[in-house]
């Protein structure tokens, strides 16, 4: 308990008493800043293209890792987790050398970094394996006589998959997104250097913060971060609630 007071619950009460510190009307002032709301909005809007993404291949993938057997299949498995072992500017740094402007795609005309695609694509990275790793369990838990059973009746695998896997798939895939969703939210590392961090076109809130507290304005950047905290205990707080409900099932 101590260690979970003085590391997590002792910043959290800091970050919130220094954005009321001043009242509600600096930190109205800060959040209403054409900057920062303009920030905070194009985090949103890419953190949930990026986990979109995200649901789609992540779905696709966790099902050929349970359901098929190929060479090479552990080791791509075990590749899974790499955004989760590397810096996070190692993936930024990746991003820049792959698409940016010295790279095969930048002599052929595509300007990609320092633009929004290039912000969705590390956000897309470093959660890469949510989603993967929240319905693996579930397909590996799936009994397969059930599939089994629709194909007897005529059913199709389109309809099988839609009426008898998805629903069982559905609760990892809404967890692992809601988790991409608040990882992405928070992402500095990999986005600070592809992002170009243009005001108002590609800075993100999380860079904003920090060229807040460089310009010597912690009220503003905190303002900001107590929103992004506030989104992340909300979508904290709904997985745990999904996941209760899943286990009282």
């Amino acid at each position: 308990m101590l260690y979970f007071i003085i590391l997590i619950v002792c910043p959290i009460i800091g970050i919130y008493t220094q954005s009321f510190s001043a009242g509600w009307n600096p930190f109205w002032e800060s959040i209403a800043d054409p900057l920062a709301w303009k920030s905070v909005l194009l985090t949103v809007k890419l953190a949930v293209i990026s986990t979109v993404v995200n649901i789609l291949l992540g779905t696709m993938i966790g099902w050929v890792l349970i359901r098929y057997r190929f060479p090479g299949r552990s080791l791509l498995n075990s590749l899974v987790d790499l955004p989760f072992a590397l810096p996070t500017a190692v993936g930024g740094l990746m991003i820049l050398l792959l698409l940016g402007p010295r790279s095969w795609f930048g002599k052929m005309g595509l300007e990609i970094v320092f633009h929004e695609p290039a912000i969705v694509i590390a956000m897309v990275f470093v959660t890469f394996p949510f989603v993967i790793r929240g319905v693996q369990p579930l397909l590996e838990e799936l009994d397969r006589s059930e599939e089994e059973a629709a194909y007897t009746m005529g059913a199709t695998k389109a309809l099988t998959f839609v009426r008898i896997v998805l629903p069982s798939m559905l609760p990892g895939i809404i967890s692992g997104a809601m988790l991409a969703f608040s990882r992405a939210l928070a992402e500095f590392g990999a986005v600070v250097l592809v992002a170009g961090n243009i005001p108002g076109k590609t800075l993100i809130a999380s860079v904003y913060i920090y060229g807040q507290i460089e310009s010597d304005n912690p009220q503003g950047a905190a303002a900001v971060s107590v929103l992004l905290l506030t989104f992340s205990f909300l979508i904290l707080w709904t997985v745990n609630l999904l996941q209760a409900r899943r286990s009282g099932q």
